[in-house]
């Protein structure tokens, strides 16, 4: 019954990512979504506005940030897992989001921006931190 209630529970967390990424291009501005589409190691950049640029990846990151808060508090209910990523996303984006404007202004690494900005707007830490917090758990007890 326990987990019936923890799957039921993770289920909005589960479908506002879905959401997130069926949406994508709608709810946020990202014109390297098209680029990385193609064969876009030889292409330069396409135009974009920096700051409307940094500002959805911000909106976005904090969406995801917020969804994978959520669903570590489900799964783990306790509140030091949650303060531990919470300090742990914000500088994590600290350096992301710094990484990427030196490479959006100072390089043409095409690779260097795909794997960025993926860090950024996917969900990929949390796939990172929940086998983290269920070790961690297990070796508390």
């Amino acid at each position: 019954m326990k987990a019936i209630r923890t799957i039921l529970l993770l289920l909005p967390f589960l479908i506002g990512f879905v959401l997130i990424r069926f949406y994508e291009r709608t709810w946020f501005y990202d014109p390297f979504l098209d680029y990385f589409k193609g064969s876009y190691q030889e292409n330069p950049f396409p135009e974009f506005e920096i700051f409307k640029l940094f500002l959805n990846y911000f909106f976005r990151y904090a969406l995801n940030t917020l969804l994978s808060l959520g669903i570590i508090y489900v799964i783990f209910r306790n509140k030091e897992f949650i303060k531990v990523s919470s300090v742990l996303y914000l500088i994590f984006f600290a350096v992301l989001i710094s990484v990427l404007f030196v490479i959006i202004n100072y390089t043409e690494s095409a690779f260097s921006l795909f794997y960025v900005r993926k860090f950024l707007i996917q969900p990929l830490f949390l796939l990172l931190f929940l086998p983290g917090f269920y070790f961690q758990q297990k070796t508390q007890k």
